[in-house]
């Protein structure tokens, strides 16, 4: 009988079948056909539910007033909307492997693979992003308009005029650019310097990859925070927070952990990655709770001073959210705390349930589920505000961004080995004991 710390074969090559393709096709289909759907509902004022608007409630629904809403704006949000929580999701799989090659952490290097393949659909969202602002800008984003700039103009705005120096659009465009480039760039340094590795071994490209994952962090440093003010907190253009950098950064990377605990769970159980045990689960799930618990820090943070302090200009925020078009976007507001604290907290509390695939495949969904209601909450308000809701656009858009990464990572894992086999701690992450 095998001993229980024998090394397992490193050889294992991951599928990715025509079955696979065929389903996540079908997933594609269908998420179009229920955009196609819910486009024509709306183009034919079916599904708009919409509320009085409190005069003064928000910058976008001013701009609403005086422009009309065009029901593509919904449409348009909803790209945007999946575009920056598939984003995330993405880069976190750089972030994930970047600082555990600069803490040279050997657990994780059984299950490299996955992080690594995620950022792979950067070049997908970036380039839907970019089409995105330069098509529905002026909808999306209320700071884009000339004559707020314009001191002749009767919608003057001197707040927004003050913020000209950053929110303009060249700059705008070239900072993401940047982001994209950057990220995408970096990544595949690192991924050369593992396949690399599986091919010559030694620790050369072990230590290349630690410095480049250190550079990567320094970069991340920055455009982690100011990606997040372009993407989600510009919407509500007079609205700032010195703390929404590490908010959104804190929702992106418990997001891309709980896909990563998914993804290793599911593989598992479909017979690759048996090297993987208890032991690396449970530090998954430890990954997941103290993160939640670390969202829910920031999140009351924010919340708390804004609420103490209670001056308009930042209450407003708030106000929308919890009261205002009508108050449909109370329910999303409380899911979201409900399904990212509580829920994370109370189902990966004790040791068992870190350790047993189904309480960590229901935390993870919850996560993911509930993280995709925390962007919907920042990003829909300022965008389309009392038109918002959930419907067959909603459910299509993230089908088609759903199947569309799924796709994407299992291209990248097909292309080469699903273990790293000379990784300079293979063996330490195969004996994982805690």
């Amino acid at each position: 009988m095998a001993s229980v710390h024998a090394i397992p074969s490193l050889e294992q090559e991951y599928e990715f079948t025509s079955e696979s393709k065929r389903r996540l096709m079908i997933g594609i289909g269908a998420g179009v056909v229920l955009v196609a759907i819910g486009a024509f509902l709306l183009a034919s004022g079916v599904g708009d539910h919409s509320h009085e608007v409190v005069q003064g409630q928000g910058h976008s629904a001013g701009h609403e007033g005086e422009h009309g809403f065009k029901w593509t704006t919904r449409l348009w949000a909803n790209l945007w909307l999946n575009a920056v929580y598939f984003t995330g999701v993405s880069v976190i799989g750089m972030f994930f492997i970047s600082y555990n090659y600069l803490a040279q952490a050997g657990w994780s290097s059984v299950f490299k693979r996955i992080p690594e393949a995620m950022p792979a659909f950067l070049p997908v969202t970036g380039i839907v992003m970019l089409v995105t602002f330069f098509v529905a800008g002026h909808d999306l984003f209320h700071w884009t308009h000339h004559d707020l700039y314009d001191p002749n103009s009767e919608h003057y705005d001197p707040i927004i005029a003050g913020k000209s120096g950053f929110l303009n659009t060249p700059f705008y465009v070239i900072r993401i650019v940047v982001y994209f480039v950057a990220w995408y760039g970096l990544w595949r340094i690192l991924r050369n310097f593992s396949l690399q590795e599986d091919l010559n071994g030694g620790t050369e490209y072990y230590e290349k990859s630690i410095k480049f994952a250190t550079a990567f962090l320094v970069v991340f440093a920055v455009t982690s925070s100011t990606s997040a003010w372009d993407f989600v907190m510009s919407i509500d253009t007079h609205w700032f927070s010195t703390m929404f950098g590490w908010y959104t950064l804190a929702s992106w990377h418990v997001t891309g952990l709980a896909v990563i605990t998914l993804t290793v769970i599911t593989l598992k159980e479909r017979g690759y990655l048996q090297a993987v045990n208890e032991n690396h689960l449970h530090d998954l799930g430890k990954f997941m709770f103290a993160f939640s618990i670390f969202w829910t820090y920031v999140w009351f943070a924010q919340f708390m001073l804004i609420y103490y302090a209670n001056l308009p200009e930042e209450t407003i925020y708030y106000r929308e959210r919890f009261s205002g078009y009508g108050g449909i976007y109370q329910a999303p507001f409380f899911i979201n705390l409900f399904l990212n604290f509580v829920f994370p907290f109370l189902v990966l509390m004790t040791r068992d349930a870190k350790r047993t695939n189904i309480f960590m495949k229901i935390a993870c969904w919850g996560i993911i589920v509930g993280h995709y209601f925390d962007f919907y909450t920042n990003i829909m308000p300022g965008t389309v505000g009392e038109h918002g809701g959930f419907g067959p656009i909603e459910f299509g858009m993230i089908l088609i961004f759903a199947c569309g990464f799924m796709w994407s990572v299992s291209t990248q894992l097909a292309k080469a080995n699903l273990y790293p086999k000379n990784h300079p701690m293979i063996e330490e992450a195969i004996h994982h004991d805690i």
